[in-house]
């Protein structure tokens, strides 16, 4: 299985220089052969670079944690990268103000790390609520101003949004407060933003679920 994981990442390797692929493809394959915390920042400082890496990077995080706990029962890695999440989480506020781009990357790589990273089959608890507050980060009136923070917002609770009201259900309620009061803002919000908050209230008030009806006019507004 591990291999097989191995193998799918092949392809996401090919964004870094050639010494890191080999670090990558070495983690993935013989993981106590590389210094993991290395890995794991190298992984980190990628996915707040380029954002299509951040999309699909908790995929392969958690193949580099199934390969080393199968071949040493240990987690340096996962320790590695919750220690520089925690990092980056805690200085977002200063993350956003030097780089938007920075900032979206970081919330759907947390938010993808979360999607995959399970201990006894359930979302890591320690993550659920600095997902939270990055999704609440960026509902307030400033980012939703922006298009690229509202798209981020959108995305992640499609991806996410289901799995973290189980988790913490009053939180999700609060964090639509938010969002309900944010498309009813009179001022600074694109037509765009509009749509995109208003088909997310639809989706989660539909069980987190696109009715047929709900896609046809969304995704034909979108595509026009």
């Amino acid at each position: 299985m591990v291999m097989g994981e191995a193998s799918r990442e092949e392809y996401k390797i090919q964004s870094f220089d050639a010494e890191t692929q080999q670090l990558l493809k070495t983690a993935l394959k013989d993981p106590g052969a590389v210094d993991l915390e290395k890995v794991a920042n190298v992984i980190v400082d990628h996915s707040l670079q380029d954002c299509v890496f951040s999309k699909e990077a908790g995929r392969m995080c958690y193949a580099i944690i199934q390969a080393e706990s199968k071949q040493a029962g240990q987690s340096v890695f996962r320790r590695g990268l919750l220690n520089r999440l925690q990092q980056e989480y805690q200085a977002r506020e200063q993350l956003r103000a030097r780089s938007l781009q920075g900032w979206v990357c970081y919330v759907t790589f947390i938010c993808n790390i979360f999607d995959y990273l399970r201990v006894n089959n359930m979302p890591m608890m320690a993550l659920v609520n600095p997902v939270y507050d990055c999704l609440f980060r960026l509902a307030q009136p400033d980012s939703l101003s922006k298009e690229e923070e509202v798209d981020c917002l959108v995305l992640q609770l499609h991806r996410v949004g289901e799995q973290l009201e189980k988790m913490n259900g009053q939180r999700m309620d609060e964090l639509f407060v938010l969002i309900r009061d944010g498309f009813l803002l009179p001022t600074g919000l694109s037509s765009l933003a509009q749509l995109l908050l208003l088909e997310i209230i639809e989706f989660r008030a539909a069980g987190w679920k696109t009715t047929p009806a709900a896609h046809k006019y969304y995704y034909s507004e979108v595509s026009d």
